[in-house]
Formats: structure tokens, C-alpha cells, sequence
């Protein structure tokens, strides 16, 4: 199992360098998410289970049909275009991206896990995961994209928490992708009522609201 553990995280980082140097990234968050949902199903040494089955078929749907078709529909109705010019642009935001990935590995090493770890990948693609996604969000001028930075941090929390710590109480586990939806499901709202308000969803324009 373990060169399958390994593929899902390998997957995971070079999803999140498409993700620095792309404009269009729902459909990437979606399949990163519906990808570490299988980590589920590969880490038990006591087999499959019907709790990690239910657990990855509930984080796959999520993540990877509910969340996209929220954001799309959002994207829709928000006639939102593809963000052409973020705060920083999309080399630069790879470089930074590669930087941030060796960071991580670095860190992995040094890390004081409680137990062995299912891989030593684990730390760095998750640590890869939450960084990216605060990148995106501080870095991007739009706020869906901003949306999908949040996503983005929550699939690497998400992958550390089941790779390291499997024994989170199922109903823990449950009620936590059942806030992000609950999340997911406000931002997309809270999109279309920015776009009403002020016919864009540029997060820079909305300085002008400070008192």
C-alpha cells in the first residue's frame, strides 16, 4: 500500500504547483480533493473498513462533486472571469511554490511525530498543501479564488490528520466536512451577494469599505 500512499501525495504536491501557475483552478482543487480522499482506504494495516469506506465515499463527494458544483454555479451567476493579473504573478508564484516544497521536506525531517508516520511524504505534502493554500489566498485578487485557498488548506489539514493521526473519532471526522460544506455553501451566497453589490469580486477593490 505504501506506493500507493505515495502516488496519492506525489499527486497532491504537483496538483498544488498547477495550482500556483493556473488561472482556472476549481476543477484542480476538485480533483485534489477527491484524490486524498482515498487515503483512507490505503493506510490501514487492519484492512479496509466500513468506517474508511464510508469516510472517503462522504470526502469524495464533497469534495469532489458537491464543492465544484457550488463554486461553479457560483462562478455562473457572478459571471466571473479568470483572475489576469494576481497580486503576484504566476512565475513568480511557481518559484516561490518550489521554494516553499523544499521548505517542506526540509521541515519533515525535523518534525517530532508521535509514532512513525504511514510515509515519510506525509508531513511535506500536507505542510505543501496548507501553505499553498494560504499563498492563494493572500496572493490572488479574486475572491473565489480566495474560497479555493481555504479549500486547498483544509485537503492538507485533512491528509495529515488521516495519515497521522487515523484514530480521530468517525463522527469527529464527519462533522468537520460537514462544517467546510457548510462553509463552502455561505462563501458561494456571500459570492453572488459581492457580485450584486458591487459588480465585481475583486477583494482589492473593497478597501474603499474601511472606515
Amino acid at each position: 500500500m505504501l506506493v500507493w500512499v505515495n502516488s496519492v501525495l506525489v499527486s497532491s504536491i504537483l496538483l498544488n504547483l498547477l495550482l500556483l501557475g493556473a488561472s482556472r483552478l476549481i476543477r484542480l482543487v476538485a480533483l485534489q480533493g477527491a484524490i486524498i480522499s482515498i487515503l483512507p482506504l490505503l493506510i490501514r494495516s487492519d484492512g479496509i473498513t466500513i468506517r474508511a469506506v464510508v469516510l472517503s465515499l462522504g470526502t469524495m463527494a464533497l469534495k469532489g462533486i458537491v464543492f465544484p458544483r457550488l463554486l461553479f454555479r457560483a462562478v455562473k451567476q457572478a459571471n466571473v472571469r479568470r483572475e489576469r493579473q494576481p497580486y503576484i504573478g504566476y512565475s513568480s508564484s511557481m518559484v516561490i511554490g518550489i521554494t516553499v516544497l523544499a521548505a517542506s521536506f526540509w521541515m519533515g525531517t525535523r518534525f517530532p511525530f508521535p509514532g512513525r508516520p504511514v510515509s515519510d511524504l506525509v508531513f511535506p505534502a500536507a505542510l505543501f498543501s496548507i501553505l499553498t493554500g494560504l499563498f492563494l489566498i493572500v496572493a490572488r485578487r479574486k475572491a473565489l479564488t480566495q474560497v479555493l485557498g481555504f479549500l486547498v488548506m483544509e485537503n492538507g489539514i485533512y491528509a495529515f490528520g488521516v495519515a497521522v493521526v487515523g484514530e480521530i473519532p468517525f463522527l469527529v471526522e464527519l462533522g468537520v466536512l460537514m462544517d467546510v460544506f457548510v462553509a463552502v455553501f455561505v462563501m458561494g451566497i456571500a459570492l453572488q451577494q459581492i457580485n450584486r453589490a458591487f459588480d465585481h469580486i475583486d477583494a482589492d477593490q473593497m478597501d474603499s469599505l474601511k472606515g
